[in-house]
């Protein structure tokens, strides 16, 4: 039996001049084993064994929708009753799954370890498993390991944790040319979207990390300027600034306004005179704006409230708020790194209740209180607040859908006016 003791406590303004509720206590989020779902699509000749439980296999399967027949390029290295009570020798158990699973997958150039909390409580090290086989396997195969233990990361960390563990192997920049590194994973689509932009822009060398390839990673040094795609990566951009990398500050690149503030941070660090960044970015900017003018009749002076999640609330919020018109009951994440979300957080209306961190309980009790038009928040909770009546949606969608850039914008609004457009067909 354990005692739970939920806390609550207003920060002082932070940089932007913004108040922050902090809470501490029980939550509601997948654990960073979710991030494969998605980084296992990018890295095309990678693989991710989680070293875990059934329960882990179930989680992975289930959020990927991947069909028993189909060959993914995950999967889990089930930890049975035996390993758990030290019966076994988990590093060689560990080294044999290895061994057949190469054999069998010879087109695997990169394999990651995935530590979970079944391998966490029973410090296995996996750490010194990758060393272990990566000598064995060099250099047809590259070993890494990073933890989506749920002890440890929330949902969307399990992609920065995965990153961070590549950087080291990134080679050196071996010249003094400027280079543009994005980080955060993108879809394909909007990858080579935005890659025609830097283009036009005369925008280059451009990188994206992580890569396509694993044979195809990017040079960093001390002339790479980083710009976020993902505001959950502060790990890997301290290990890209430890390396020389310099960040540029921007907004995320959700929206016509955020993508726009996006685009014009990378254009200013490479001497883009405003006419050319005006000429190649007005015709998407205006194609983007018609399109989201039909969503703004739906959302415009809908309430919204966000629990905390993806860590993609904040520029969520903004861009519901300045260009569909939403008021914002509260707004909720997991984590805030008020560095990387500064120019965010000065396009927040003045008085925006803000949460870091959560205690489950205390923000429903707010929720029902408020009674907002739509919820975001994880599939933990949509059922129970839809059987309440409350329009709901799921915070995890809005991470495996292509939403960033001009393109996508609309695409960004129907998500949300979907759930209500459901809502409003149900109770007709």
């Amino acid at each position: 039996m354990t005692v739970h003791v939920p806390t609550c406590t207003a920060t002082a303004e932070d940089p932007v001049s913004r108040q922050v509720r902090t809470e501490s206590g029980q939550r509601e989020v997948f654990c960073g084993l979710t991030g494969i779902v998605w980084l296992h699509r990018k890295i095309q000749d990678a693989f991710f064994l989680v070293v875990g439980s059934r329960t882990c296999a179930h989680l992975i399967q289930s959020a990927a929708g991947v069909m028993i027949f189909a060959e993914p390029r995950f999967g889990t290295a089930i930890m049975e009753e035996k390993d758990l009570a030290g019966l076994t020798d988990a590093n060689d158990e560990l080294d044999r799954v290895v061994t057949q699973l190469l054999t069998r997958r010879p087109d695997i150039k990169l394999l990651f370890l995935v530590g979970s909390c079944p391998s966490e409580v029973i410090k296995l090290d996996l750490s010194r498993a990758a060393l272990r086989l990566s000598q064995r396997f060099s250099p047809g195969v590259r070993i890494l390991n990073y933890s989506g233990s749920g002890i440890e990361t929330t949902f969307t960390q399990g992609e920065d944790a995965c990153l961070a563990s590549l950087v080291p192997a990134l080679p050196a920049a071996q010249d003094e040319t400027s280079s543009l590194l994005v980080v955060g994973s993108l879809a394909d689509v909007v990858e080579d979207q935005f890659m025609r932009m830097f283009d036009a822009l005369g925008i280059g060398p451009v990188a994206f990390f992580p890569p396509r390839k694993s044979t195809a990673l990017p040079s960093v040094g001390p002339n790479t300027k980083i710009l976020m795609a993902q505001p959950f990566l502060p790990d890997t951009v301290r290990a890209l600034q430890e390396r020389g990398a310099k960040r540029l500050a921007a907004p995320f690149p959700l929206g016509v306004e955020g993508t726009t503030g996006w685009l014009r941070a990378a254009a200013d660090a490479f001497g883009v005179d405003a006419a050319t960044f005006d000429k190649v970015t007005e015709p998407n900017r205006a194609r983007a704006e018609r399109a989201l003018a039909a969503y703004k009749t739906e959302l415009a002076d809908r309430r919204i409230f966000f629990f905390p999640d993806s860590q993609l609330e904040i520029p969520l919020a903004r861009f519901l708020s300045r260009e569909l018109s939403m008021k914002l009951v509260e707004v909720g994440t997991p984590y805030l790194h008020r560095e990387h979300l500064a120019e965010e957080l000065k396009l927040l209306p003045a008085g925006v209740a803000l949460t870091e961190g959560q205690d489950v309980d205390l923000q429903l009790d707010r929720c029902r209180l408020a009674r907002p038009d739509i919820v975001v928040c994880g599939l933990g909770l949509a059922n129970p607040l839809e059987a309440e009546g409350i329009t709901t949606k799921w915070s995890i969608e809005l991470v495996f859908t292509p939403i960033q850039g001009y393109e996508q914008a609309a695409d960004l609004a129907e998500l949300f006016a979907r759930p209500l457009v459901r809502r409003a067909k149900l109770v007709a």
